[in-house]
């Protein structure tokens, strides 16, 4: 089963597939995906959404940092993205991150 995505979970879903496993904070999140204007919390609603769709495990949270996508759902997430405009391949392999900074490896 698939989930479809709304606007806002596909902004902040292209966002985290741009951080090629970096962690992102909310600010940040809210900031680059445009959801400034919104509760502060609305990034972890919007979050859940795009879990239902990728698994519950696609998306790291690094207590008091931020989230992280998981290397082994970068894929499906950028299937889930599709052609929409704008998305970019990860850069490097986040699969072979080390540990600084939140970066996990696989």
């Amino acid at each position: 089963m698939t989930t479809a995505l709304g606007a806002q979970e596909r902004a902040v879903l292209r966002i985290l597939v741009e951080q090629g496993g970096r962690v992102i904070s909310r600010h940040e999140l809210a900031r680059r995906s445009g959801l400034t204007d919104l509760h502060e919390r609305r990034c972890d609603s919007i979050l859940v959404h795009v879990r239902q769709a990728l698994g519950p495990d696609s998306i790291v949270t690094v207590r008091r940092r931020g989230w992280m996508l998981h290397p082994e759902a970068v894929d499906r997430a950028v299937a889930l993205l599709g052609d929409a405009p704008g998305v970019a391949p990860p850069p490097g392999d986040v699969g072979q991150s080390d540990h600084a900074d939140g970066e996990l490896s696989a």
